[in-house]
Formats: structure tokens, sequence, C-alpha cells
């Protein structure tokens, strides 16, 4: 019996399960980096959390915005008064919108003024005088 095309085809089946085995190892030793990477990737970002989790607790805490009644003219007459260093009335308030001065426009603005003391975002000085709470 010729055994030789039997150890010819094993020769076959050898070399192409070396070629498969080569690159196998050069596919793991890619996987490896990336794997290297993804982890050093890991654990900058876990570095990173723990100090902005840190920092955090370090930074001055700022109070929620105040949940104004649902009209344009509030947050304009907030801003107007953010920005006065005295105690405004509802004239000055109105002047501060540019809006017309009739006394019935006025009466709005006082009406508008009056309601933000009750929710705690203005301070009635004296009566119709406001300023932002302090």
């Amino acid at each position: 019996m010729n055994i030789q095309p039997l150890l010819d085809a094993l020769d076959l089946q050898e070399k192409a399960a070396h070629y498969v085995a080569d690159d196998l190892r050069v596919q793991i030793e890619e996987l490896h980096g990336r794997l290297r990477e993804t982890q050093t990737l890991l654990e900058h970002l876990a570095i990173t959390r723990k100090t902005v989790i840190a920092l955090a607790d370090r930074l001055p805490t700022h109070p929620s915005p105040p949940n104004l009644p649902d009209h344009p003219d509030h947050p304009r007459i907030l801003a107007v008064l953010n920005d006065a260093t005295n105690p405004l009335r509802a004239r000055d308030v109105r002047e501060a919108l540019d809006h017309e001065p009739p006394p019935k426009n006025i009466e709005g603005t006082r009406a508008k003024l009056k309601r933000l003391p009750k929710l705690d975002i203005l301070t009635e000085i004296d009566t119709g005088t406001f300023t932002t709470e302090q």
C-alpha cells in the first residue's frame, strides 16, 4: 500500500492548521491590545468620576431659579429688580421695561409685583416698594 498520498494530504492539513493557528495568534494579540486600551480607558473614567464627585462637594450650591407665574413680564420684572441697587416701585419697574406709564398699566405691573412676595421671590419693603429676596 502506498501511503504517500495520505501523508501529502496530512501535510496540507497540517500547513492549513498552522496558518489558521498563526492567524488566530495575530487576532489574539490585536484583541489583547484593544483590551489593554479599553481597560486603561475604564481606569481613567473611574478616576475622572472620583475627581468630579470630589470637586462637586466643593462647588457652591446655587438656589434653583424661582417658579415664576406664567406671564412673559415676570422674568423681565425679576431681571430689572436684580439689576437695581435700590428697592423699586411699580412705576420704576414700568419705566425700566420701557412700557407706557399710564396709571392702568402701572396698576398691572403693581399687581404682578404683589404676586411675587407671596412666592418668596421678592420682598415688599414698604407698601408698593419691592426688592429681590436677600
